[in-house]
């Protein structure tokens, strides 16, 4: 597929999710690597964008240059948006929300602390996202180390081989420690991401570095 044509198909995935307004996002398209400019009005809108362009066939990298600009309506002050995070965070039961810390400048968010697993910390981001008046989140929330008794690689190779979304054959691993280094080649976004996952699920996973490409 040639660029024009996928950044066509980019345009129609933007414009077909009711969730964001494209008509001020820019795509150019160059060697299947697509790069996203121009403003939206939230985080979660951001975010959406980032995510209905790793739905399209044929992307194999993304740029995001996205500038949220926040409408007067939704700007607050720092100290209220921290409230309102360390409130959301608390009423999410899947949360630890005692060991997280919450600092905000800008109407950047940044989460720190640690928590028991991946799930936990990816929690915290997709709660405090679909707050109002947010222009990021950095999270820097780190995963506790559990102690593995057993072959930490044997255990992330049967990860993923159980999940029907991977084909694990074209996928290499690095284990050092708690720190699992992903190469080799998926065939998309969603088993990219699928793959990352399956590995922060195994027990004694500290840190996951993704380094797949996309065929």
């Amino acid at each position: 597929m040639g660029d024009r044509d996928l950044r066509r198909l980019v345009l129609d995935e933007l414009d077909f999710d009711p969730s964001i307004d494209a008509r001020n996002i820019g795509v150019a398209v160059k060697d299947s690597i697509v790069t996203l400019t121009g403003h939206i009005t939230s985080f979660a809108e951001k975010y959406n964008a980032e995510r209905a362009v790793q739905r399209v066939k044929g992307v194999r990298g993304l740029a995001q240059e996205l500038e949220v600009r926040l409408s007067p309506s939704v700007q607050t002050e720092d100290d209220q948006l921290a409230r309102r995070v360390v409130d959301m965070l608390a009423w999410d039961s899947t949360v630890p929300a005692d060991k997280i810390q919450v600092k905000v400048q800008n109407a950047w968010v940044t989460l720190g602390g640690t928590v028991d697993w991946d799930y936990q910390r990816r929690s915290c981001e997709s709660t405090v996202r679909r707050l109002a008046g947010i222009r990021g989140i950095v999270n820097d929330v780190k995963v506790r180390e559990h102690v593995h008794t057993g072959d930490l690689r044997s255990s992330v190779d049967k990860a993923l081989q159980r999940s029907a979304e991977i084909e694990a054959k074209g996928i290499r691993l690095q284990v050092l420690g708690g720190s699992v280094t992903l190469s080799g080649q998926v065939h998309s976004w969603h088993e990219r991401n699928a793959v990352q996952q399956a590995v922060w699920a195994v027990p004694g996973v500290t840190a996951v570095v993704n380094q797949l490409a996309i065929s």
